[in-house]
């Protein structure tokens, strides 16, 4: 049967064992032997309090634990052959302790049980239960937080001056586990610090947009760092409240008011300077703030732990964006420290800072491609003519799409639709120069191939590095409400025709790409469109939109066109781009359509509609 290790000291100490230095040695090692794998000191208990009490002239063994302000936190009690020992839990305010307190180094103290103060001694109800005997005590510091006594009762026999030793040395044990075990929490705490910001990067830089980022960045916070946290942007009238959250509904509420409104608040974030590291705010520091035990952000008056305030500027390619503000209900040592804070304070800015880029990037871009292209398409009888436009990302920078339509002193319409190669400020410029340079001459009533070789020798005068597609169409009324397709292609991408029954045609054309040679010729092609037909032109971000496995859009277009059969030309060209782009896993180009449906005019009023189209040419 195993034996309870007060009684194998018991036995070793009826072998004689115990009362040599061999034996103690030992006892002394198997308790350093303990203290290696303890994951905290109270562990150590019986290692520690048996072989103490099977030294000749023990009877009692009691150990306390005290806060750094004389605050008796724990005491454990065993004397000689009892089976249990004896423990209090507590937070008993004593400050007559605080005489014991050591400064340094351990205080071995030794006294007789009658003469002990209860008011400066709590052991000394333990101890007294040893008649005449007298207390063999050690006091020690464990950290800056606290400190412990560990004193024995014994008899006229013991040896007082071995004891003490024995105490002296055991205390070293006991505050070398104490400080192995503060390290390895350390070690623990930087690892999973660490562990907390890579995933924090991760988590704010996967993605782009301001109002997520900051969302993420309070996310990942709490309760990880902190229990709350509010961040701030920085603008020109000031910081601007943008995000909060909180473990606590009812407090969350609270941080989300005092972030938007509270003056407070606002004064601390407009006195911080750029350069400052974290600032840590507890106690009177928060009075009057929506912190403060009675505020409503506060730990309230019952409160565990009380309220700490840190703010740490976000600073990012050396400007201000903004702020993060915790709020800690916790236990001092679990306050994350102020490197920790600025490390995670740089990531969220880095982030933000990208994010707020990012958006001025995108506004940018969105509004130069929405310059480059018509801000609204003529008004034409007998026309529903619409128009869609899908920026495939405007990260990359500005597409080279571009369409118009222009009416024409004959009274026909032409559409035009292209697409230069890249992206960018040289794309930007030839999709400006190629699509105003067509509208010029078409509005004059240049023939589209005439028109597309006169852009080509443009092209080539400019020394253009990049080339082109273009595709033009005219389109004119007949008197018996058909429509005359004439189509130049310079190798772009052919239209469709959405016939009023469903089906599907394909208008031929092909040419040469504009701006590769000089003198280039186009040849046209005539088709017709019948009341209820829609004539679709694009650029290849729609047809070579590509899903997972490889599939083009391509592929799926005639059948997803022939389903919009009956359709307006907004719902056909806003379908088709929102198609495409559900479509595609791969594929970053720009969608550009343009769709014109000829509504038809009856044989009767079919030289009035043409009259009409020429008198509105002619008003132009």
């Amino acid at each position: 049967m195993k034996q309870a290790p007060g009684d194998r000291w018991a036995a070793e100490e009826e072998g004689g064992g115990m009362g040599d230095d061999e034996s103690w040695a030992g006892a002394l090692h198997r308790l350093w032997q303990a203290a290696s794998r303890a994951e905290e000191v109270g562990a150590l208990a019986d290692d520690i309090y048996a072989p103490l009490l099977a030294t000749p002239g023990v009877h009692h063994v009691v150990g306390t634990r005290w806060d750094d302000d004389a605050t008796l936190r724990y005491m454990r009690a065993l004397s000689a052959g009892g089976d249990d020992p004896v423990i209090v839990a507590t937070a008993r305010s004593m400050p007559g302790a605080a005489v014991r307190e050591p400064d340094g180094e351990p205080v071995v103290t030794r006294a007789a049980v009658a003469d002990l103060d209860d008011g400066v001694w709590p052991e000394a109800e333990f101890l007294r239960k040893s008649p005449g005997a007298c207390v063999v005590a050690c006091t020690f510091r464990l950290d800056r937080r606290g400190w412990a006594a560990l004193s024995v009762a014994v008899d006229a026999s013991a040896d007082a001056e071995g004891i003490a030793r024995r105490l002296a040395q055991i205390v070293d044990v006991i505050v070398a586990c104490h400080t192995g075990i503060l390290q390895r929490g350390q070690a623990a705490r930087r690892g999973a610090r660490d562990a907390l910001l890579a995933e924090a990067s991760l988590q704010m830089d996967s993605s782009l947009d301001v109002e997520d980022t900051l969302r993420r960045v309070a996310r990942i916070a709490v309760p990880a760092v902190a229990e709350g946290c509010l961040v701030h942007l920085l603008r020109q009238d000031g910081p601007e409240f943008v995000a909060a959250t909180h473990v606590a509904v009812r407090q969350q509420r609270a941080l989300e008011a005092a972030g938007r409104d509270d003056p407070w608040l606002a004064a601390l974030l407009d006195r911080r300077d750029d350069g400052d590291l974290a600032v840590f705010l507890s106690g009177a520091a928060l009075e009057g703030s929506p912190f403060a035990a009675s505020g409503p952000a506060g730990s309230g008056p019952g409160g565990r732990h009380p309220t700490v305030v840190s703010v740490s500027t976000l600073r990012a390619r050396g400007r201000v964006v903004g702020s993060i503000t915790f709020v800690y209900q916790r236990p001092e040592d679990r306050l994350p420290d102020s490197a920790f804070l600025d490390s995670l304070a740089s990531r969220a800015a880095l982030a933000i800072d990208n994010a707020l880029l990012y958006e001025l990037r995108r506004t940018t871009v969105l509004s130069l491609q929405e310059h480059l292209l018509p801000s609204k398409l003529p008004d034409i009888a007998g026309w529903d003519l619409s128009a869609s436009y899908e920026v495939g990302d405007p990260m990359l920078d500005v597409g080279g799409d571009f369409y118009d339509a222009v009416p024409r002193p004959d009274g026909s319409v032409a559409l035009l639709i292209g697409d230069v190669c890249g992206r960018g400020a040289e794309a930007a410029a030839l999709t400006g120069l190629a699509r105003h340079t067509l509208r010029t001459l078409l509005e004059e009533g240049t023939d589209p191939g005439t028109a597309l070789s006169r852009l080509n020798r443009a092209l080539r005068q400019e020394g253009a590095s990049r080339f082109l597609t273009a595709v033009v169409v005219t389109m004119t009324p007949r008197a018996d409400g058909t429509v005359r397709l004439t189509t130049c292609s310079a190798g772009h991408p052919r239209p469709l025709v959405l016939r009023a029954d469903g089906s599907i045609g394909e208008i031929v054309s092909g040419g040469l790409l504009l701006g590769v040679l000089d003198d280039v010729s186009y040849e046209s092609h005539e088709d017709a469109l019948d009341p209820g037909d829609a004539l679709v032109l694009f650029t290849d971000g729609l047809t070579e939109s590509r899903e997972a496995d490889g599939t083009f859009f391509e592929s799926v277009l005639p059948q997803r066109l022939s389903a919009l059969r009956g359709s307006d030309a907004a719902r056909i060209a806003e379908s088709l781009a929102r198609q495409a782009r559900d479509f595609r896993a791969s594929g970053q180009d720009d969608i550009a359509l343009l769709v014109a449906r000829w509504n038809g005019a009856s044989p009767s009023d079919g030289l009035t509609l043409l009259e009409t189209l020429l008198e509105q040419a002619a008003m132009r």
